[in-house]
């Protein structure tokens, strides 16, 4: 459940570096939305660089980031995908993947020196990235008569919504975003509406 109206993620792509006797961590940032993408650019950055010893990620997904992850690609358990996610917790960020790749550098660092690396190359990427604030968005779509085409588009303008569709047939439907915060003026108006019906898509 939704409890905010609105949300923190990254504004771009970015990276980060950390060294530490001899290994380098290459941290990268990618906004995202679904696994499917995840999954994309883990397959990039393997593809790019081959020779790292460990590609250790974490991410968050969804307007409330209840979906996560985090994996240690054969570091000690909680040593390195753990402190990547805690930076997206730590900075409330959601929709967003960091992959730490490792180059081993031949000295064993233990395991509070790999927490420091891993979260100080994931807290550097972040950085870069920019962190921004975003409203959640509930996309709609509604059907109506053509008796009520000037009430639902008054509606939908009042609101504040953004129109994605129009067709106007035998059945006439607008599909249209809304933020979250005027969601509950947009049901109201629409219950006085009887031959209208809305029908709620999906979350953005």
């Amino acid at each position: 459940m939704l409890f905010s109206d609105s949300y923190f993620t990254i504004k771009k792509a970015a990276q980060g570096v950390y060294k530490d006797r001899g290994s380098k961590f290459l941290a990268f940032a990618f906004p995202v939305h679904s696994e499917k993408e995840i999954k994309e650019h883990l397959l990039a950055l393997r593809k790019e660089h081959p020779g790292a010893n460990h590609h250790c990620y974490a991410w968050r997904l969804g307007a409330d980031g209840l979906a996560t992850r985090a994996n240690d690609d054969g570091e000690p358990s909680n040593s390195a995908g753990k402190p990547v996610l805690g930076q997206l917790l730590a900075k409330s960020v959601t929709n967003c993947l960091i992959v730490v790749l490792r180059y081993f550098g031949g000295s064993l660092l233990g395991v509070s020196g790999l927490i420091n690396a891993y979260k100080t190359a994931a807290a550097e990427a972040l950085s870069n990235s920019g962190i921004e604030e975003r409203f959640i968005l509930f996309e709609y779509k509604i059907e109506f008569s053509f008796e009520d085409i000037n009430p639902v588009m008054k509606i939908i303008k009042d609101t504040d919504s953004k129109i994605l569709s129009q067709n106007y047939t035998e059945t006439n439907e607008v599909i249209f975003r809304i933020k979250k915060e005027n969601s509950n003026q947009l049901e109201e108006s629409i219950k006085n509406l009887y031959k209208t019906k809305l029908h709620y898509i999906k979350t953005i």
